[in-house]
């Protein structure tokens, strides 16, 4: 992968100080989106999936030197498109008009799911319904007679790519976690995720001997020790 961005060229509305959430509050989309970017290693292959995880286009910095995939056959897309600055044909693959920035570079769809099987990205980052304590991912479907009837590319992201991030809100709209011990819809990819964030909390899914531990990193409208009385499972809050 050739691809590379400029730092002159990447346009990003990264987070400033005065961006950061307010204490007691949950996070915004947007926060979520800037926080999802801020934790993004340096010089990372990234894809973004469909719905929330695009918003993190907006707020990677030209300094990580990030480089982003996009699942219709795309190395180096840029923010999304607005104004002036959208071609009707240059989209991601949740169809939203995108940028491209220098050196990117196009491809057949069957080359961009050999990135994505081939261990090529560093991160992908996935809306979900369900994230197991264990990082199983459910995001495809709820098992709903109308639901879509198939899974897309997103198995071969969860499985390809080194890193899963999940992006989601943390409850349903009847209160539950969408953070289980066990998913009840169809399953994406087994033990794949190792970081969900959500609006009340980022979450960490760390491996240990004895199996996998499911960490809140950090709590937000929320204190730590009351969000996890939330959970009929154990969740270990970090020191």
């Amino acid at each position: 992968m050739s691809s590379q961005t400029s730092p002159a060229s990447q346009t990003s509305h990264s987070a400033q100080p005065d961006d950061a959430p307010q204490p007691g509050q949950p996070l915004s989309r947007e926060d979520l989106a800037k926080l999802v970017a801020a934790d993004i290693a340096p010089g990372s292959y990234v894809n973004l999936g469909i719905g929330q995880p695009t918003k993190v286009s907006d707020y990677l910095t030209p300094e990580q030197q990030v480089t982003l995939h996009t699942e219709n056959g795309m190395l180096g897309m840029g923010p999304q498109a607005h104004g002036d600055d959208i071609d009707e044909e240059l989209i991601n693959a949740g169809k939203i008009p995108v940028t491209e920035l220098p050196g990117a570079s196009y491809f057949h769809h069957a080359d961009s799911f050999a990135m994505m099987r081939g261990g090529h990205l560093d991160v992908c980052v996935l809306g979900a319904f369900q994230v197991s304590a264990g990082g199983d991912l459910a995001n495809w479907s709820t098992g709903a007679p109308d639901a879509i009837p198939a899974v897309g590319g997103a198995m071969d992201l969860a499985i390809g790519a080194k890193e899963v991030f999940v992006m989601m809100s943390l409850f349903a709209k009847d209160g539950t976690p969408k953070i289980v011990a066990d998913c009840t819809y169809p399953v994406t990819g087994l033990g794949c995720v190792s970081r969900v964030y959500t609006d009340h909390g980022v979450f960490l899914i760390e491996t240990h001997e004895d199996g996998p531990r499911l960490v809140l990193r950090e709590a937000y409208g929320i204190a730590p020790e009351d969000l996890v009385k939330r959970f009929d499972f154990p969740v270990v809050i970090a020191g």
